[in-house]
């Protein structure tokens, strides 16, 4: 185990390129590395998990649950540029970050530098590290974050040198390529990138460069000067900005503020924001933003065309031992940090936009360096300014990213008069701050200045914006009102002039019965699917619009895209045939072609090739779908008309020449037709565009990458064009490859053997075919799970070839499951369940049939059943331990029983931190809370981000017991000695408390030790604490009132204040009726909840044990203050969100105030 302290250590630029101008190699680095175990062996079925405002689905990709405890030296591809000014180094391995961005000229990491590879359980499929920059891409946090990406190094005429990194996304295969430019003659680092949809279907994608800046008190994260506002997630809150004017992530900013702290209301500096908080720019007319460390002197700018990227953000786990916590878990020894975020075609989080079928997105964005000017004013990719005025000495920052001689500083009046010139030499590292004394009386929004070199200007600042974002940060809190007046010609500036007022916060869309008109349905929906709401499905949405008009075409399109995607094609079919009836009721040519292209697909799907043929040619009339349209002919035409093939084919080029598959399928034809000269012409075209592209690579015998599914996609671009044996030789250099799977990447290696025996069995040679299929039990199929419509279809064939093919009926089941079909899934397994399956694929399948029978049949016990039978198969699985002791409570077992079968099995808790916390809950519930507190204080938690509060909870939950234990057998020294170890818990927990949680009942307990050690003074400074207590926060939420609230009500009592206990309890009453009249259902705009949900409780279930828990909490307080017994005629269910009860010990709040029931 390695105690040393960790510091990433850097190569040296290669001899033979020490004098390019930008040098540019591959050599790994050994970077000491905490290393993610072996990823669950289960599908993880998380349809309702919220992640980052989305679906927390990952079906296909396995899930990680734990990070090794002791880290190692380990080596890491690298691949190094350095020009004169920046260090880069890239890691391919860890889905292409840029880990280091290293400012030569002034000792400085642009970016955040992590000395170790730490991963926490933050990403969507379990690790994610902190540092650099992290490309998020097609949602955040990017799916593939922790596995491997391909690397080029393109080297360019003018020096420049781009190194590529490119993969499949895990989900819908779509193709993400970012390549990080560095120039010899520049400072600029630019990351280029190209999203490639290779799918059939319109896709939903997001693109946030996610930057890391080391950050202390001295650090300010700057935006536009004309930013006024800034939201949350989904926009589910807008507020001033800097300045908070009132509550923001439930911290009240302004009641921050005091003598020795007047800018603690400014969410620009990391020092002011105590709890976890993202803000994003609602709107601006420029194209930067940054952050700057004022004690190193240096910071950073990013710049990118707002009218692509309008996403700009910030997110700090906040400076509070809660963030400092998350900082531990993230890092040894490197510190905090924030993340400035950059977002292209997105501009909220989570904001999805479309990517049309064949369709590549192309842009860039910029990064570079600054030092000595201070956050900057206005900023382009050649400089960036900052203005500052003290009487009539005007201050000018300007930094650039290249060498320039002679830049005419050029301060300008309103008229464009010339009241000062100065020429300056800079370059990067060596800005220019001069300052220039102006006219007397000269006010800052008087002037503009410019910088101009070459008689080009390189950037310019009004002063009017600048007096306009300082007015901002004067602006008058709650109370003391806003001036809306506005700057006048001459520059004179009422101070609040550019406040414009906020935008409306988002609001949940009503139930479907009471959305108003067909249209929004579908808008609802529409909107449901592009930002993958976890919660909401499109679904009820669009069958309600088709109750009310059965025919309208849109509804009809979507809902069938729906069902097409979950192989539903007899469905879809119907649906298009109503919609293509209802286009053609007027004219035969309807404007729209996207319902006959998808009646074409699903044509294709269901065999009827001539009809499909018709309709996808009758789409292709409308230039929207001319190229995918174009494309899906060519591949029904196939070898045999490589004619047609080819005049289909450069149709879609002209409607997009940058079409990957269109380009490498030309290239099979025109070999094909034997013309090999215009077919290597185009491959090294297309090479040239992309030279990552795996299928050009394999048609020009370059080396292919080592990810066994991306080559499966390859495989089956040959196959869905009648390139069989192509296919087959693709399958088979995918299989060499299996053995190189990343840790965390979908295991393919029996996908490869039902898919060769598809192509078989399609090509009639069915004794072949089934020989294929008898290759498959042999492989190892971990973590195998289909997720493409073609490896249903390979799967549906083996079936029908071997209806005992169990490990096919399996397959099959998990992905009926993902996609919603859980009737189906069950049939599946139950088939593979009767089909002769070894252990370990037994016990996958029966724990799948468990989770079925309780969230589709709603069968508890039959699910019990099923659970027992996959420990029987396999009874050494802490998983399956964990799994059915969550059942065990749902069927109402007791804290003693479950706790007698976890007490058995303590090895097996043993590598579980969720058992571990649940046997603590159990063992508090049954007055051993020694023990728990002897197990939790001997192990090192890693908790979830979102989840956070479980194990802290189980500490709290045992400290008390153990403290009112104490007091019960007259030791209040031990007492105290239990309430403060809670108040200040261990590091091993891996959590610090957050700043909006009560701490309540902590402080009432220590009051209670005090006061029986005799100290009464120190008792009432900790009842008076625990009285001042206001809300909660819990389930990711804050809440008015929580069970812990009655210990307010009790410590005022204590203090003698029955009228305030009174009034108190009389507002915690109020609550309760209020919670109990809202409709229980998972907040809509939950940005993270604290569950992965694998069983699904009702959630005005969990509602409903809320709510008598808190009437109960509040007839036994009200009990108290009248000194009456408290009523015993209430019966309470078990609480759904205990710990240690009947659910997940991470089960969600179910919070009021979500204006839509449940669809």
């Amino acid at each position: 185990m390695l105690t040393v302290e960790s510091t990433l250590t850097l190569p040296s630029v290669p001899a033979d390129q020490a004098a390019a101008g930008v040098a540019a190699w591959s050599e790994p680095i050994t970077v000491d590395t905490y290393l993610p175990g072996e990823p669950d062996r289960y599908p993880a079925f998380l349809d309702a998990r919220v992640y980052q405002g989305s679906s927390g689905r990952v079906f296909p990709l396995p899930f990680h649950e734990r990070i090794s405890a002791e880290k190692r030296p380990h080596r890491w591809e690298a691949v190094h540029l350095e020009n004169r000014w920046l260090r880069l180094v890239v890691l391919p391995q860890l889905g292409g970050r840029l880990h280091v961005a290293y400012d030569k000229t002034a000792d400085y990491d642009v970016f955040y530098r992590n000395n170790v590879v730490k991963p926490a359980l933050v990403g969507l499929a379990g690790p994610w590290i902190s540092g650099g920059v992290e490309f998020n891409w097609p949602q955040h946090h990017r799916p593939a974050t922790f596995l491997p990406t391909d690397v080029s190094i393109e080297r360019e005429a003018d020096g420049a040198v781009t190194v590529w990194c490119s993969d499949h996304d895990p989900f819908a295969r779509m193709k993400g390529m970012h390549g990080i430019r560095l120039r010899p003659d520049s400072s600029l680092i630019e990351a280029r990138v190209r999203l490639f949809n290779r799918s059939d279907e319109t896709q939903t994608f997001l693109w946030w460069a996610n930057v890391a800046a080391a950050v202390g008190d001295d650090y300010q994260s700057f935006f536009p000067t004309d930013v006024r506002h800034v939201a949350d997630h989904a926009k589910r809150a807008v507020v001033d900005f800097p300045r908070v004017d009132g509550d923001y992530y439930g911290v009240d900013y302004p009641a921050r503020v005091d003598a020795g702290h007047p800018d603690a209301d400014r969410l620009d500096w990391y020092r002011n924001i105590p709890v976890p908080t993202s803000y994003m720019v609602t709107a601006t007319a420029d194209d930067f933003f940054g952050g700057y460390d004022h004690g190193r002197q240096a910071g950073f700018v990013h710049w990118a065309d707002r009218a692509i990227s309008p996403g700009k953000k910030q997110w700090t786990w906040g400076d509070a031992p809660f963030g400092h916590a998350w900082d531990a878990n993230l890092t040894d020894g490197d510190g905090p940090y924030v993340e400035l975020m950059a977002g292209v075609y997105t501009d909220n989080q989570p904001d999805f936009s479309f990517l049309a079928p064949g369709e590549t997105k192309s842009f860039s964005q910029y990064w570079y360096p600054i030092t000595e000017i201070g956050p900057a004013h206005q900023a382009t990719r050649d400089a960036a300014m900052r203005l500052d005025l003290d009487d009539a000495v005007l201050r000018v920052g300007l930094a650039v990213t290249a060498v320039r001689s002679g830049v005419e500083l050029v301060v300008r009046a309103l008229d464009g008069t010339v009241l000062d010139t100065v020429a300056v030499d800079v370059e990067p590292g060596v800005p220019a701050v001069v300052d220039r004394l102006l006219p007397a009386g000269t006010r800052l929004p008087d002037v503009v200045v410019e910088a101009r070199h070459d008689g080009r200007l390189l950037v310019a600042v009004d002063g009017r914006a600048v007096q306009g974002q300082l007015d901002a940060t004067r602006a008058p809190h709650r109370g003391e009102g806003s001036s809306t007046g506005t700057s006048d010609g001459a520059g004179t500036s009422d101070s609040t002039a550019s406040i414009e007022s906020a935008p409306a916060a988002a609001v949940a869309p009503p139930a479907p019965a009471d959305v108003a008109t067909v249209e929004e349905l579908f808008l609802v929906g529409q909107y449901l699917r592009q930002y993958r709401h976890a919660t909401r499905s499109p679904e009820p949405y669009w069958r309600e619009a088709l109750r009310r008009d059965p025919g309208d075409v849109r509804t009809n399109v979507a809902l069938a895209a729906l069902l097409h995607g979950a192989a539903r094609y007899d469905e879809a079919h119907a649906l298009l045939r109503t919609a293509v009836a209802r286009q053609l009721t007027w004219a035969p040519n309807p404007a729209d072609g996207e319902a006959l292209y998808r009646l074409g697909l699903v044509l294709t799907r269901l065999g009827r090739v001539d009809e499909a043929k018709e309709a996808l040619a009758k789409s292709a009339w409308n230039a929207a779908w001319v190229a995918p349209a174009s494309l899906a002919l060519a591949r029904l035409a196939g070898p045999d008309d490589a004619e047609a093939a080819e005049a289909l084919l450069r149709t879609a080029l002209t409607h997009g020449s940058d079409n990957l598959q269109v380009r490498d399928l030309l290239t099979l034809v025109l070999r094909r037709l034997d013309r090999p000269a215009e077919a290597d012409r185009l491959l090294a075209e297309t090479l040239e565009l992309d030279p990552l592209d795996q299928w050009a690579r394999h048609l020009a015998g370059q080396r292919l990458t080592d990810d066994a599914p991306t080559l499966l996609d390859v495989a089956l671009e040959y196959a869905s064009s009648g390139y069989a044996d192509e296919a087959a030789g693709v399958l088979d250099i995918a299989q060499g490859a299996v053995g190189a799977t990343a840790l965390g990447q979908v295991a393919v290696g029996p996908l490869l053997a039902y898919h060769r025996a598809s192509l078989l069995l399609r090509a009639g040679r069915v004794d072949e075919a089934r020989r294929a299929l008898a290759t498959v039990h042999a492989l190892d199929a971990t973590n195998c799970l289909p997720s493409r419509l073609d490896d249903v279809a390979a799967l549906l064939d083996a079936v029908a070839l071997d209806p005992g093919d169990g490990l096919a009926w399996s397959l099959l089941g998990s992905w009926w499951y993902d996609r919603g079909r859980g009737r189906d899934a069950v049939e599946a397994w139950r088939r593979a369940s009767s089909c002769g399956l070894d252990d370990a694929q037994a016990a996958v399948v029966e724990r799948n049939l468990g989770v079925a029978s309780y969230n589709v049949l709603h069968e508890p016990a039959t699910a019990a059943r099923h659970y027992d039978e996959a420990l029987r198969r396999r009874p050494d699985d802490a998983r399956l331990v964990f799994e059915r002791d969550q059942l065990a409570g749902r069927l109402g077992a007791p804290a003693a029983e479950r706790l007698a079968v976890l007490d058995a099995r303590l090895d097996l808790v043993a590598e579980r931190d969720d058992l571990c916390v649940v046997r603590a809950g159990l063992l508090t519930r049954v007055g051993r809370h020694a023990e728990a507190l002897a197990a939790l204080s001997s192990r090192a938690f890693q908790p979830w981000e979102g989840g956070e509060g479980q194990v802290l909870g189980a500490w709290d939950d045992a400290s008390l017991a153990a403290a009112r234990q104490a007091l019960a057998d007259g030791d209040p020294a031990a007492a105290r000695r239990a309430v403060e170890g809670a108040l200040t818990p261990p590091a091993s927990l891996g959590e610090a408390r957050h700043p909006l949680a009560t701490t309540a009942e902590l402080h009432l307990a220590l009051g209670d030790a005090l006061a029986a050690a005799g100290d009464d003074d120190g008792a009432r400074t900790a009842w008076a604490e625990a009285s001042r207590a206001t809300g909660d926060f819990a389930g990711m939420a804050t809440q008015a009132f929580t069970e812990r609230s009655g210990a307010v009500v009790t410590a005022l009592v204590r203090l003698g204040d029955a009228e305030g206990a009174r009034a108190l309890l009389d507002e915690f009453d109020a609550y309760v009726d209020e919670l109990g009249r809202t409709p229980g259902e998972v907040d809509y705009f939950a940005t993270s909840l604290p569950s992965l949900l694998l069983f699904h409780d009702d959630p005005q279930d969990v509602r409903d044990a809320e709510v008598a828990v808190l009437r109960r909490t509040v007839s036994g307080l009200r009990a108290d203050l009248d000194g009456e017994p408290a009523p015993t005629d209430r019966a309470t269910p078990a609480d759904p969100t205990d710990p240690t009860g009947p659910t997940d010990p991470t089960a969600p709040a179910v919070t009021p105030g979500d204006d839509a029931v449940r669809p």
